[in-house]
């Protein structure tokens, strides 16, 4: 037990890395309000003006649809590809099953730059594919894979095989067990490694940076181009006060469905 003072000292330390943590943030949602050009601070004034120039940038639309896409579609390739490995690694007992797990999770490790290095020569060299939305896709379902199958993983070898067992015991087939049984309890790990691969791919760059080509922007390319731009100053921290209020919602929510399975009702 901790004495009055280690106490207050923890709770002193806690509060010191909370602003550390978030102050900028709140800086950034400060200057969307802020009537100078700058990111002057303090501001010279209150406006909402620039909210309204960041709503009627056709740019930052173009560019939050095409964010939109490539994560959804590289999250779609993650559910599948992620749950079938979690599923193989996990249910199954084969030669290498460590070294491909291992493989798996490397791309999480690697630095963005080497990846979207890698991509960039395989796709334009050895394919010759032109570099497009779909290649953003790929290249981002390369690391979201890995969300998935960590968060699936986790949650079979938190089930086991009880369950599975007494359901074929009782005359279910292997898709109605699976149906029945294991997809309820696994369904909010699923739901977060969804949500947390989407957001991963939605703030991506280095990676999108070479594989996206000269004529696809994303919006943290689009926010990176304009960032040093004077006249473009304001809408950008609009836009970034706007991201960082919505991604609260997907961290909530992968909070929320990613609980314990014993709560999942069966």
């Amino acid at each position: 037990m901790l004495s009055p003072g280690g106490r207050r000292a923890l709770t002193v330390w806690a509060a010191l890395v909370m602003v550390f943590l978030y102050a900028p943030l709140l800086l950034v949602v400060l200057n969307a309000f802020n009537a100078s050009r700058t990111f002057a601070f303090p501001p010279s004034g209150f406006t909402l003006r620039w909210w309204s120039v960041a709503w009627n940038s056709d740019g930052m639309w173009e560019s939050l649809a095409n964010s939109v896409v490539v994560g959804l579609g590289a999250t779609a390739i993650a559910l599948v590809l992620g749950t079938m490995a979690a599923f193989a690694v996990q249910r199954y007992d084969f030669f290498g099953r460590n070294t491909i797990s291992f493989l798996i999770v490397l791309p999480i490790t690697l630095p963005g730059i080497v990846t979207g290095i890698a991509l960039n020569a395989t796709f334009t060299s050895a394919l010759g594919v032109t570099l497009g939305l779909a290649t953003v896709i790929i290249g981002h379902a390369t690391f979201c894979v890995v969300i998935v199958f960590n968060n699936t993983q986790a949650r079979l070898r938190r089930l086991g095989t009880h369950l599975e067992d007494a359901s074929a015991d009782l005359g279910a087939t292997t898709w109605q067990t699976f149906r029945y049984v294991t997809f309820p309890m696994m369904r909010g790990a699923l739901v977060a490694g969804a949500i947390l691969a989407f957001a991963l791919s939605f703030d991506e760059i280095v990676v999108t940076t070479f594989t996206a080509g000269p004529s696809v922007q994303t919006l943290p390319i689009w926010i990176f181009g304009n960032l040093f731009r004077p006249n473009q100053a304001p809408v950008i921290n609009v836009v970034a006060a706007a991201l960082t209020i919505v991604a609260i919602i997907p961290v909530w929510l992968a909070q929320r469905f990613g609980g314990d399975p014993a709560t999942t009702r069966v």
